[in-house]
C-alpha cells in the first residue's frame, strides 16, 4: 500500500513537441517524473480529423493530463497547425504556438534535420523553456474567418492589379482593334473579381457586428488618426483581438517601424535602422495610414513639416509617424478608451519660429 501511495503521489509533467506538415505531423512526448526525464516517445499522425482522433487516444493511453501539468509546443505554420490548435482549445490542453525563427535560433548549432528530429527538438525546447513560455489563446473561429477573408481579399486585389498591368503593357505593341478585343475579354473577369471582393467585405462587416468584443475594439481602433476600416481589421487579426494585452512597443516592433542601433566596437558605426524581420503587409498599411494622417490631421501635419525643416529625410519622418499611430492603436484598445486629442499640436515657441521661416 505504501509503494502504491508513493507512486500515485509522484509529480508528473508532460512535454509534447509537434512538427507539423501538410499531410501529417510527428509528435514527441516526454514525461518528467519527480524531475527525472523519461525517454521520449514518438508517433506520426495524419493531419486531419481522423489523425486527431488517433492523437487523442495516444495521449490518453500515455496518461497525459489535460491541464497545466502538460505543455504542447508547435511552430506557427500559417494553416497546417490549425487542427492541433482547435484540438488543444477544445480539450483545454496548454499550447504554445512559437515563432519558427525564434525556436530555431534557440537550438544553437544544430546539424541534421528531418520531421522526427524537429519534433524531438521542439519537445526538449518545451521542457527547457517551460517557465517562460506563455500558452497561446484559444482558437477564435471568428478571428480565423477574418484572417482568411482578408487574405482572400488581398489575393483578389493582386489578380486585378496583374490583369490591369498586363493590359497596359499590351497597349504599347497592339493595334487598337486587338487591344479593344483583349480588354473586352478581361472586363468580365475584372468585374467578377470586384464582385467577389465586395462579397468578402460584406462578410467581414457581418463578423465584426456579430462579436461584441471584436466590434468594440474595431471602433476604438478607427478613432486613431490614419487608421481606417481595413487597417483596423488587419491589426485585430495580427494581435488576435489583443487577447494577450500586447504593448504598443511590441506591436511597433512586429510591424517593423522601430529603429534599432547598428554599432559594434570601433569599426561598425551604422545609423539606426528598422529591422527587415517584420510583417510587411501591416507595415505597408501603416505607410498609407501615415500619408493620410499628415494630410488630414494637423497634429501629424505639423510634426512632419517640423521634422522636414530640421533636415530629416521624409521616409524617416513617415516611419516615426507610423510608430506614433501604432502606439496609439495599442493604447486605445488596452485602455478601452477612444483616442482623444488632449494636447495642443505645437508649442507657441515653435509656431513663431515656423512662421518666421515660412
Amino acid at each position: 500500500m505504501q509503494i502504491k501511495q508513493k507512486t500515485m503521489n509522484k509529480n508528473k509533467q508532460f512535454y509534447i513537441g509537434i512538427d507539423v506538415s501538410k499531410p501529417y505531423f510527428d509528435a514527441s512526448l516526454m514525461a518528467v517524473i519527480d524531475h527525472v526525464k523519461q525517454e521520449p516517445m514518438i508517433e506520426r499522425f495524419t493531419n486531419d480529423q481522423s489523425g486527431m482522433k488517433h492523437f487523442d487516444k495516444w495521449l490518453k493511453k500515455q496518461g497525459v493530463s489535460f491541464d497545466k501539468q502538460s505543455l504542447v509546443v508547435i511552430e506557427n505554420t500559417g494553416i497546417y497547425h490549425r487542427n492541433i490548435w482547435s484540438y488543444c482549445s477544445e480539450k483545454g490542453l496548454p499550447l504554445h504556438i512559437g515563432n519558427a525563427a525564434h525556436i530555431k535560433w534557440s537550438f544553437g548549432i544544430a546539424r541534421g534535420k528531418n520531421d522526427v528530429i524537429d519534433s524531438k527538438r521542439l519537445c526538449h525546447y518545451a521542457f527547457k523553456e517551460a517557465d517562460t513560455l506563455k500558452a497561446s489563446p484559444e482558437l477564435n473561429k471568428d478571428l480565423l474567418k477574418l484572417k482568411d477573408l482578408m487574405s482572400s481579399r488581398s489575393k483578389l486585389i493582386v489578380q486585378i492589379s496583374g490583369i490591369r498591368r498586363h493590359l497596359n503593357e499590351l497597349k504599347t505593341s497592339n493595334d487598337k482593334a486587338t487591344q479593344t478585343l483583349i480588354e473586352k475579354a478581361h472586363k468580365q473577369a475584372i468585374s467578377g473579381l470586384q464582385k467577389s471582393i465586395e462579397a468578402l467585405e460584406t462578410e467581414i462587416k457581418r463578423i465584426l457586428q456579430s462579436d461584441d468584443r471584436l466590434h468594440k475594439n474595431y471602433q476604438l481602433l478607427t478613432t486613431v488618426p490614419g487608421i481606417g476600416h481595413l487597417t483596423a481589421v488587419y491589426i485585430l487579426c495580427c494581435t488576435n483581438n489583443f487577447h494577450t494585452k500586447i504593448s504598443g512597443k511590441q506591436l511597433a516592433c512586429y510591424a517593423g517601424v522601430v529603429p534599432f542601433e547598428h554599432i559594434s566596437g570601433i569599426s561598425v558605426k551604422g545609423r539606426n535602422r528598422v529591422h527587415k524581420m517584420a510583417n510587411k503587409e501591416l507595415k505597408s498599411m501603416l505607410h498609407l495610414s501615415s500619408l493620410a494622417a499628415i494630410q488630414r490631421y494637423p497634429e501629424f501635419k505639423h510634426y512632419y513639416e517640423r521634422k522636414k525643416t530640421e533636415g530629416k529625410h521624409s521616409m524617416s519622418v513617415l516611419n516615426a509617424i507610423k510608430n506614433k499611430i501604432i502606439l496609439r492603436a495599442a493604447a486605445v484598445v488596452n485602455n478601452q478608451l477612444p483616442y482623444q486629442e488632449n494636447h495642443p499640436y505645437e508649442s507657441q515657441k515653435f509656431r513663431k519660429k515656423y512662421l518666421e521661416k515660412s
